[in-house]
């Protein structure tokens, strides 16, 4: 398979439609900054491998006429009186985990391996989301 790659900052700059379309057409582009090497890929396929590789593991319970939704291992429940109202608190409640993760949970050894699952949220919008946390139950 081949990689197309640009060593340094500047060739890529002047090759950014090429990286782009390359991306798009969903080949893989590398670009390397001294000792780093960066890979660009289409934002809309690497959506749709993070909402199949990651599991939401969301758990679902109803007790007491209230409605509890929580992810094993991940600061994130809601309760509710509905289902629907304990979806979407649960929804908003990872984007809250997803904006600390990047302002002081990214480097926390116990949320450093939650890449895949806030770039999936940085990448969907609700209703992706809201299929995403639904495909388990």
């Amino acid at each position: 398979m081949s990689v197309t790659s640009y060593d340094g900052f500047t060739v890529a700059r002047t090759n950014l439609k090429a990286i782009l379309d390359t991306a798009r057409a969903g080949r893989l582009v590398t670009v390397t900054r001294g000792p780093d090497v960066s890979a660009v890929v289409s934002a809309v396929r690497l959506r749709q491998f993070l909402a199949a590789t990651v599991a939401s593991r969301a758990r679902v319970v109803f007790e007491d006429g209230a409605c509890v939704v929580f992810i094993p291992g991940l600061a994130v429940a809601a309760e509710a009186s509905t289902f629907e109202e304990a979806i979407t608190e649960t929804l908003e409640g990872l984007r809250d985990y997803a904006q600390d993760w990047d302002s002081h949970l990214a480097d926390a050894p116990n949320h450093a391996e939650n890449w895949g699952l806030v770039n999936l949220m940085r990448l969907s919008d609700d209703d992706q989301l809201r299929a995403w946390l639904l495909a388990d139950q």
